[in-house]
């Protein structure tokens, strides 16, 4: 990410040693790997503007590994399971107890069974709380769980279907409650977002780069923003791979070819509207 914003700036001072001055808003944010909570409605109220506008957005995510751009992302959600159920000493009166921790894993397991690969729909939980000593039954227990659906319908059919997991607030123990937030709105690659990778794609070959297209499952603030009527490219950062990983690396010989390239794609689009 700190690559994507180094070719971000290059880019921009080398238009302005040139004179070149294309219009373009740069919103740079510290919250996006925890899912932009506080500056979501900068990034909406900004997408929105530029969208008005007739312009474009660029995010500066990483490429994939081999310089391909994403063209479509996943949404993501986030949501909480949580068991009631009846502390009793394990050893003295076991048979009264109702276990929180059994409930909770009986409702993690019919959640995974949500999962649909080829719709694009991925539930994971972890991690997850219950019980204060080996020998009380357990009584409260937790699961915080992200999920990711590839359209509005499989979001609304993965929602349908955790909420399925509760129980009603004066059902016999164990009781549970899901809790659910939408975090982040699938990014589908739409005509325009092909339009705009096209000439992205265009630009990196004319410069000797070869350009891909690609899909991911992650997410981006390139969700937010197409979310708001803006056709977004979100990987125009460096070339590099395993990200969130301890051997994450960055090809450093992709940073002047990747801020050229985005030079240029401001240049295009100066006549066109504003950028973020």
């Amino acid at each position: 990410m700190k690559g994507g914003l180094v070719i971000l700036l290059h880019a921009l001072e080398v238009l302005a040693e040139l004179g070149v001055e294309p219009a373009w808003t740069v919103l740079l944010n510290s919250d996006e790997e925890t899912g932009s909570l506080h500056s979501q409605r900068a990034i909406r109220a900004e997408a929105r503007a530029c969208a008005a506008a007739g312009g474009i957005g660029l995010a500066m995510e990483p490429a994939l590994p081999d310089g391909s751009l994403v063209v479509e992302r996943l949404g993501s959600c986030t949501f909480r399971i949580e068991c009631e159920g009846r502390a009793v000493h394990a050893g003295r009166d076991f048979a009264s107890g109702v276990s929180a921790v059994n409930a909770l894993a009986a409702r993690i397991l019919d959640a995974a069974t949500l999962v649909d690969l080829e719709a694009g729909t991925v539930v994971n939980i972890g991690p997850l709380e219950g019980g204060k000593a080996t020998n009380i039954v357990a009584d409260r227990a937790r699961g915080w769980g992200n999920a990711r659906f590839r359209d509005e319908a499989r979001e609304e059919a993965l929602k349908r279907g955790l909420f399925a997991l509760a129980t009603a607030p004066d059902a016999p123990l164990p009781r549970t409650r899901v809790e659910y937030e939408s975090n982040r709105p699938a990014k589908p690659e739409t005509a325009a977002v092909r339009a705009m990778a096209e000439e992205v794609r265009a630009i990196g070959e004319a410069l000797g780069q070869r350009v891909g297209f690609g899909k991911s499952g992650g997410v981006s603030d390139g969700n937010l923003m197409q979310a708001e009527g803006l056709p977004t490219i979100d990987t125009m950062g460096p070339v590099g791979g395993n990200l969130h990983r301890t051997d994450e690396y960055i090809e450093l010989g992709s940073l002047a070819p990747r801020a050229a390239m985005l030079a240029i794609v401001l240049v295009r689009q100066s006549t066109q509207g504003s950028v973020p």
